[in-house]
């Protein structure tokens, strides 16, 4: 948690400000309203808002401090839910968007309330979804993902979400750049993390259409509803335009196949009991899409590579003392990068 004291008022926001500009722009809310700090979401600082009437919103803005120019980006995650609101995805009502920082310093928007709970343990799956539920859950989660990519982005105002060409090319170059500069602060090079970067680009599969790409769908960033389905999806601010293969393998991490060797049960949502096979899941996404799966380990393996790169960056920083290690396992991280490249190379040699 932050130090902030919250007897000052919401953290991030001058609340007389907000609230005045709230009774002019959000029809059905009426200050004054009470502030609830909300978990998740990527350190964006996010609260329930009540008014006097039961009425119920999110207000939603970056964290405070220097921020790199594509991280925490509002606009982006407005401009997602405000298009894929007449969709079939569901995402929360958007309500209304300030771009004026002189409110309260920073872009902010408000969203309607949704009934539904983020999932990040197995124990938040126990607690909320009961056991002869789960297969509607994940029979609901890959369908919702089936609708985002069924989304045309033109038709819904979002062809200029993002570059529509070589995805997977562009964040291959990206991650590759980011574990060559990070080999000497880890100290840790791995032969196959460029072999791996040097098979991904010489068998790059044709994208077809660019589609919207969550790009972290995962049931940490879904509101399951209490008929257990997903009521809304969240944290739209990474998505883009892309390959929507990627995104399912992205998707499917958390549903390990029987024969993966890596003991995925740290405890994730989908670690309780009752659910069913990623095999199964992924049938169920290709008769709705009608796309080819027979080379999704391609996307298996690129998913595990940019993961471990992502663990190695971080590691980096560790190693560097540019973060604080309290309470990090510094030699299980290092372990976790070689496991990770090690299930990358199994998606690849099963191909």
């Amino acid at each position: 948690m932050s130090s902030h004291d919250e007897s000052k008022g919401p953290e991030g926001y001058d609340q007389p400000a907000v609230e005045a500009w709230i009774a002019e722009h959000v029809d059905g809310l009426t200050p004054p309203l009470q502030w609830t700090r909300l978990e998740g979401g990527h350190s964006n600082l996010t609260y329930r808002l009540d008014d006097a009437d039961g009425r119920s919103a999110v207000i939603r803005r970056p964290p405070q401090g220097v921020l790199l120019p594509k991280a925490h980006d509002m606009s982006r995650e407005w401009s997602l839910i405000s298009a894929l609101g007449p969709t079939a995805v569901p995402v929360p009502p958007a309500l209304a968007f300030c771009e004026s920082p002189d409110i309260t310093g920073a872009w902010f928007y408000v969203m309607g309330l949704v009934n539904g709970r983020p999932l990040y343990s197995a124990a938040h799956t126990e607690e909320w979804v009961p056991e002869e539920c789960r297969v509607k859950l994940a029979h609901s989660f890959v369908d919702v993902l089936a609708e985002l990519h069924a989304v045309d982005p033109d038709e819904v105002g979002l062809g200029t979400l993002g570059k529509r060409d070589s995805y997977v090319a562009r964040q291959l170059r990206t991650w590759y750049r980011s574990w060559t500069a990070s080999v000497e602060p880890a100290q840790l090079d791995d032969a196959r993390a460029h072999d791996l970067q040097r098979y991904f680009l010489e068998h790059l599969p044709d994208q077809g259409p660019a589609r919207v790409v969550h790009g972290d769908y995962g049931l940490h960033n879904c509101l399951v509803g209490p008929d257990s389905t997903i009521a809304a999806v969240v944290d739209w601010e990474i998505s883009t335009l892309g390959d929507p293969l990627a995104d399912l393998a992205y998707a499917m991490n958390q549903w390990m196949p029987a024969t993966d060797t890596m003991p995925s049960g740290s405890g994730g949502a989908t670690a309780a009991p009752g659910f069913p096979s990623r095999e199964s899941l992924l049938e169920r996404y290709a008769e709705r899409t009608g796309r080819d799966l027979s080379h999704l380990d391609y996307y298996v393996g690129f998913n595990r590579w940019k993961s471990a790169a992502i663990v190695h960056g971080v590691y980096a920083r560790y190693m560097e003392g540019k973060k604080s290690t309290e309470g990090v396992n510094l030699p299980e991280m290092r372990q976790r990068i070689v496991r990770t490249l090690d299930l990358a190379e199994e998606a690849v040699n099963r191909l």
